[in-house]
């Protein structure tokens, strides 16, 4: 099948006059140094296609150094093993960014193969790749030295093993996503962190067996941590966190949802330890009070996006505090924090981040929201969305009030 119109037009030639003899004298004209840089730009798709204009496309498009990302989510999810052993034995040594996301029919003796084949692999991508076993990441760790960034979630077979295997091979580790491999105990996170202290993003969302001596491995060994996630790591405690903090000073990004263990000790380990916080979810975390956001909120000015759904005990307080402080809050959701009311949104729209930082402000079911919080709302100039869903003293009016410049 030969290229689209658009494709070919994205090279400067007419579609409707291109025949094998305008090929042929493309060839001739170019080098083959400036075709390879030109074929560098194009996508797993176009390429493919590229490689049945002709033997002397084919062999450009399929020349190893146009296949150094490959993101196979968006062009064919139902893939065989052994097309990935294909795409390894071609590519080689140039892969440095492989998404295999969402493919289902690929297991462990296809990247055996590609990890032999491919040795400067920095990312790879495995999400929801569920045949994935211990035995990929033993591969991995005897292959594939120089990786970076490896998304394992929702491979459910993975047990500490392969956290045992990371951390012996695989030692410039800096992402790891491990969601929903609930199969990880305390024990594999102690392997990798001693193996892999550069560690600057962890994924543990869904790990339930996890508890407070897994973040003390992780405070202990990796100081350049600056993203962490442990939603719905139900057995989680302030002690566990509070140990990250303090050994964590770098970090910028937390989401603790559906920990519900936690108080407001973690707010004020936060704040004491962790300035450069941009990012803090903590929905479901019903024992978090003003007291704590405050002391948050007074040390930590640069949070831009907050997730406080169902953090029932605040009021105002919190409020008028992140006005004061956060100028550079973006996003917030306080759905279902019951208590909120129209001054404390008067105070969040005359606040520092009002004029050209808040982008979503979110109040599904906070009864005590009126049309009143709508018109202080209207400084907020760089708002894009509000969610007010069951706010039932909203009116339509009101929303139409809002919308009128």
């Amino acid at each position: 099948m030969a290229p689209s119109r658009d494709r070919l037009l994205h090279f400067g030639f007419k579609a409707t006059m291109f025949s094998n003899s305008d090929e042929a004298v493309i060839n001739k004209k170019l080098p083959k140094e400036l075709l390879l840089r030109i074929f560098s730009f194009l996508d797993v798709v176009t390429l493919c296609r590229c490689a049945q204009v002709s033997r002397a496309w084919n062999v450009l498009a399929l020349d190893g150094s146009n296949w150094q990302r490959i993101d196979l989510f968006d062009f064919q999810r139902d893939i065989e093993g052994r097309v990935v052993e294909n795409i390894s034995k071609r590519c080689g040594g140039f892969l440095r960014k492989l998404s295999l996301r969402g493919c289902l029919g690929v297991g462990d003796n296809a990247l055996r193969t590609f990890a032999q084949n491919c040795r400067n692999i920095e990312v790879l991508n495995l999400n929801g790749c569920t045949k994935t076993t211990d035995a990929t990441c033993t591969s991995l760790s005897k292959f594939c030295s120089k990786l970076r960034h490896l998304d394992l979630a929702s491979c459910t077979s993975i047990t500490n093993m392969s956290l045992k295997a990371l951390s012996e091979g695989c030692p410039l580790l800096e992402q790891l996503n491990i969601s929903w491999c609930d199969q990880v105990t305390k024990d594999g996170i102690q392997a990798l962190v001693r193996g892999c202290g550069g560690l600057k993003a962890l994924f543990l969302k869904g790990c339930t067996q996890l508890e407070d001596e897994a973040l003390k491995y992780i405070g202990a060994h990796c100081p350049e941590l600056v993203t962490l996630n442990l939603q719905t790591c139900l057995q989680i405690t302030d002690e566990g966190l509070i140990t990250i903090c303090r050994g964590c000073h770098k970090l910028q990004s937390l989401c603790a949802s559906g920990c519900a263990n936690i108080t407001d000790a973690i707010l004020n380990a936060l704040g004491q330890n962790c300035p450069r916080l941009r990012i803090l979810e903590v929905a479901r975390c019903s024992q978090l009070t003003d007291v704590g956001f405050t002391t948050l909120a007074r040390n930590c000015h640069e949070l831009e996006k907050m997730d406080l759904e169902e953090c029932v005990q605040i009021t105002d307080s919190t409020l008028i505090q992140l006005s004061i402080h956060c100028p550079r809050l973006q996003v917030l959701s306080l759905s279902h924090c019951e208590l909120i009311t129209d001054d404390g949104i008067r105070h969040l729209g005359n606040g520092a981040c009002a004029h050209d930082q808040l982008e979503v402000i979110e109040l599904d079911n906070c009864p005590l929201i009126t049309d009143a919080s709508l018109e202080h709302l209207k400084s907020c100039h760089s708002l894009e969305r509000i969610e007010l869903y069951d706010c039932q003293q909203i009116t339509r009016a009101g929303i139409k009030r809002l919308r009128v410049p």
